[in-house]
């Protein structure tokens, strides 16, 4: 089992170092997230926000979803050797 386990790593390709453009990639795709967000059709079940026309759990849904977006973005331009 643990052979199998270490020739599936030795596969993995290296994950990029934060740096801030890489924050900025997640930070610009949880910001169209919450822009969705504002979308759907019923945004405003639960408990509301203090500032935004949407409810905590549409918000924590849109920055997991826009979290899950960067990193797949990060990811695919590292693997293509842009980032």
């Amino acid at each position: 089992m643990s052979s199998v386990l270490l020739a599936v790593a030795a596969n993995v390709p290296a994950t990029p170092v934060w740096n801030p453009t890489i924050g900025l990639i997640i930070s610009i795709c949880s910001f169209v997230a919450l822009l969705l967000t504002l979308k759907i059709e019923r945004p405003m079940v639960g408990p509301k926000m203090p500032l935004l026309p949407m409810s905590i759990p549409a918000f924590v849904a849109a920055m997991c979803f826009g979290h899950v977006v960067g990193i797949g973005i990060v990811l695919g331009l590292t693997n293509i050797g842009t980032l």
